[in-house]
């Protein structure tokens, strides 16, 4: 992936996320043979080899990760836990075998309930789509900066809070984020499933790790960690029959993504139209022509540069950015979408909801969120609803502050302690009951 110039220097994200995070300087590789992006040399590591094993969920390769917010301990450990980086085999929406990164987190705590000590598999959020985006590369450096690009890995207060638990953790990088063999397939629900399924294999036979088949799992993802947790726990039965889910956190998850298409357009945000149209080609090449035939040259060069962008980059360099402009037609992507059937086709088999989540499933959707709709969100509880599932459905009531990121960001800091105590009350065995009764009166 090559190198770009872009000069994105953020003062005031840098002087906030400084204040709890480790600042890192990153410079350019020299060698001929290493992946850059956007001047951040990408650890050999995330390289795929050519050749992956057969089985999902196997581990390809590991190494200690070093853990930038981190203690010793009175007893000589690590706090909050001993990190390992991974990279292990998963299987993408073309059946095709594919390397996926993560990480795995060994916790300190001793774990409070009973029985084996529980896994969590966390989704992350919207990262980005460059390789330096990736959540594994987040726990080592929680604030990756140069002039090029600015990485925040939000997703580490929620890991820690559950290591603090006693609960172990793996996290996913997704298929592409990190990895550095293709384009991240941003949003895809069948990648994003079984990247998180294979994490639980693969942290499962990880040397060393105390977690086993025996121990409890459960799913934690916001954003687009809560789509691809939603996606996960309708997929489990098929996919996956030997990981037994015993919670599912689905936190504002995009489960109809022509919904989503349309709200994100004009938005802070507005650059994750391009990482979904990036994944969507990846994902189906058959679309290339239609992307020929409709994007200009501005939209086709957002697409090559958001290609390694991380979210604080989208912000500042395609905030509130149009996609009219970037069609020959001025029609906006959502529009085209609409007009054209191979690619309503491919938005509606990417749809959440038409099947019945495996064990007990906590949707929250924030009712102000204009981001990644409330309206879609509380379609996706009440189709789960409809089939059977064992739903508990939040909804966030918080006032709309006129950001529309914002009001998608909000719900994930008030609710992320009720949703992680749910999660951890499902591991412990503590019963839950379905709330869909009460979804005609819930906003």
């Amino acid at each position: 992936m090559p190198a770009r110039t872009r000069d994105l220097l953020a003062a005031a994200i840098t002087a906030a996320a400084c204040l709890t995070a480790q600042c890192l300087a990153l410079t350019t590789a020299s060698a001929s043979d290493e992946v850059v992006s956007r001047g951040v040399t990408i650890p050999e590591f995330y390289n795929p080899p050519t050749t992956l094993p057969a089985a999902d969920g196997t581990v390809v390769r590991s190494e200690p990760l070093p853990l930038a917010l981190s203690l010793p301990g009175l007893d000589g450990s690590t706090l909050p836990g001993t990190a390992t980086r991974l990279m292990y085999k998963s299987t993408d929406s073309n059946g095709r075998p594919v390397a996926v990164t993560g990480a795995y987190i060994e916790p300190a705590a001793d774990w409070s309930g009973t029985g084996p000590r529980p896994l969590v598999a966390v989704a992350p959020g919207t990262l980005g789509q460059g390789d330096q985006c990736s959540a594994s590369m987040g726990l080592e450096h929680p604030l990756s900066l140069n002039s090029q690009t600015v990485s925040v890995g939000y997703e580490d207060l929620a890991i820690y809070r559950l290591l603090a638990e006693g609960v172990a953790v793996v996290v996913t990088d997704y298929v592409g984020l990190g990895a550095t063999d293709r384009l991240h397939t941003y949003v895809n629900r069948i990648d994003e499933a079984h990247a998180v399924l294979d994490a639980v294999r693969a942290a499962r036979s990880l040397g060393g790790a105390t977690v086993s088949a025996a121990s409890p799992v459960g799913l934690y993802g916001y954003s687009q960690g809560g789509g691809a947790t939603a996606a996960a726990a309708e997929l489990q039965s098929s996919y996956a029959p030997d990981v037994t889910l015993s919670g599912t956190y689905a936190g504002a998850p995009p489960a109809d993504l022509t919904s989503v298409t349309k709200a994100i357009d004009g938005s802070e945000l507005a650059g994750a139209l391009g990482w979904s149209l990036n994944g969507f080609l990846q994902s189906d090449p058959d679309l290339k022509p239609l992307a020929e035939a409709h994007l200009n040259d501005a939209g086709k060069a957002a697409l090559t540069d958001l290609s390694t962008m991380c979210v604080g980059d989208a912000l500042f360099g395609y905030g509130y950015t149009r996609s009219s402009s970037w069609t020959t037609d001025g029609e906006s992507i959502s529009d085209i979408i609409a007009s054209t059937p191979a690619l309503q086709k491919f938005l509606d088999e990417q749809r959440i909801g038409t099947l019945k989540p495996s064990g007990p499933v906590r949707l929250a959707t924030g009712v102000s969120d204009n981001l990644v709709p409330h309206a879609q969100a509380r379609r996706l509880a009440l189709d789960w609803c409809a089939l059977g599932g064992d739903v508990t459905y939040k909804a966030v009531v918080l006032p709309s502050v006129g950001s529309a990121l914002l009001n998608h960001f909000a719900p994930l800091l008030t609710d992320q302690g009720d949703a992680i105590s749910w999660l951890t009350d499902r591991l412990a065995g503590r019963p839950t009951a379905s709330n869909c009764w009460t979804m005609p009166v819930q906003p």
